[in-house]
């Protein structure tokens, strides 16, 4: 095929482009993932020469919060954050937050400045992802087998003693897997045996319903997500015995605020129609 056919057949796509955002929605769905995972890896491309710099540090995430800032605003999401005081608050503790989506990562990103010191734990899979997974490596992210609870476990008591000692927050999505359904599904342990064993406090963060997106539909429209932090939960003198008291407690918090403020960004929405 010649150069002059391939330039026509190019900007013949050029031309279509914006009939397919505007006419078809499956087609903003995939186009808006694509440019999403599209900037985050060329983002990382960019930023791994710079954490080389310092690896395993967690203030390389500092970086990509501020390259990846933007990324939002291109797909339509607009985040509110309540409760920033409590992820000010410069103390070592467990994050434990409702998971919808990989959009998560952008609401993660979006208040990233504010904790300040913060690292995750990640599936080992996406360590191969690459440029992406040596990036997340670069910032301190902790990743975990999880067909091998033993070495989890490991992994994350030796983890823990550092979060400690450096004052740095703990991300865990304790439903263990993503959930677009609304409503907040059953927790898995881990996040609070480490809370418990480490004796730190347990900080909820609640992202509101996802009201916007439907992989099942192939739908993404812009949309707002309240991201609400509650007050911490202490852990201290709590033993293993009291884990399934504090899962219920923190899931039942989470789960109110979850459907109040999920109702809340629904009644604005109808508002502004």
């Amino acid at each position: 095929m010649s150069l002059c056919c391939l330039e026509i057949i190019f900007i013949g796509f050029i031309l279509v482009l914006p009939f397919l955002y505007e006419t078809s929605h499956a087609f903003r769905y995939y186009f808006k993932f694509f440019l999403y995972y599209g900037i985050v890896m060329a983002n990382s491309i960019i930023l791994i020469p710079f954490m080389l710099f310092q690896p395993g540090n967690v203030k390389n995430l500092l970086l990509a919060s501020t390259t990846c800032h933007n990324v939002s605003n291109l797909i339509g999401l607009r985040w509110e954050l309540r409760g920033r005081e409590h992820l000010e608050k410069e103390q070592a503790c467990i994050i434990v937050a409702n998971h919808q989506s990989s959009l998560d990562i952008l609401g993660m990103l979006e208040i990233w400045p504010i904790m300040d010191k913060c690292t995750a734990v990640a599936k080992k899979e996406l360590f191969y992802a690459w440029p992406f997974g040596l990036a997340a490596w670069l910032c301190g992210l902790i990743f975990i087998d999880r067909m091998n609870s033993k070495k989890s476990r490991m992994v994350l008591n030796e983890a823990t003693d550092n979060i400690k000692e450096k004052k740095i927050k703990l991300w865990i999505f304790p439903e263990g897997r993503r959930y677009n359904t609304g409503e907040i599904h059953p927790f898995k342990k881990g996040a609070f045996h480490i809370a418990i064993n480490s004796q730190l406090p347990i900080l909820p963060v609640v992202f509101s319903s996802y009201y916007f997106l439907s992989k099942e539909l192939k739908r993404l429209e812009p949309g707002q997500i309240i991201i609400t932090t509650l007050p911490p939960i202490p852990t201290e003198g709590l033993g293993r015995d009291d884990i399934e008291k504090l899962i219920e407690q923190t899931r039942n918090a989470m789960s109110e605020v979850f459907h109040a403020t999920s109702c809340e960004v629904q009644q604005s929405l109808k508002s502004c129609m």
